[in-house]
């Protein structure tokens, strides 16, 4: 894998520490004191547990006293969490129509937008105007309150529809089981 050092820190433990006196911290992150590394050492030693250097540039270096095995687990499962929190907010999906659209096809977008919910993906909705349908703007205005109609039960307006050149665009988010809970 390249580029895994910045997700995968280095820590040095025990013997790979050579910075004297360094500030020692235990397993429950109670501040020891400022020991040489020699007495840090015999500390781990006595404990059964390792000195692991969580930040080196400090002055004196931090070390914590701590099994290794259990901090690397626990730096993976902070590391899997902070991942869920960044896929749960759901990508952006697009959808883009024209004021004049056929029924079967509005439909067919409908159902694509369904899709998009169920998997917690944020809706981007795009009327485009084509040539002189641009002065009709109304059409466009109407067919877009159609669809927040017929989508309300899942998706609610993240603001105002805006007209931005030729397109008028809406954002929608997914309605969270909380919010449905209430309505």
């Amino acid at each position: 894998m390249r580029n895994s050092w910045y997700k995968n820190p280095f820590y040095r433990v025990n013997w790979q520490i050579r910075v004297s006196p360094i500030r020692l911290i235990d397993a429950q992150g109670k501040q020891l004191g400022v020991f040489p590394l020699e007495k840090a050492r015999e500390i781990a030693k006595n404990q059964s547990l390792d000195l692991v250097e969580i930040a080196p540039k400090a002055k004196p270096p931090v070390v914590k006293l701590i099994d290794y095995a259990k901090f690397k687990y626990q730096e993976e499962k902070k590391r899997r969490q902070e991942r869920k929190k960044q896929k749960s907010g759901g990508e952006i999906k697009e959808i883009r129509l024209t004021p004049f659209i056929g029924e079967a096809d509005l439909r067919n977008k409908l159902e694509r937008a369904k899709e998009f919910a169920q998997k917690n993906n944020k809706l981007k909705i795009v009327i485009k105007f084509i040539g002189r349908q641009i002065t009709k703007k109304e059409f466009g205005y109407q067919t877009l309150e159609r669809i927040k109609k017929d989508l309300a039960d899942i998706y609610k307006p993240e603001e105002q529809p805006k007209l931005i050149g030729n397109r008028i665009i809406l954002l929608m988010q997914p309605i969270s089981k909380n919010e449905k809970e209430k309505i």
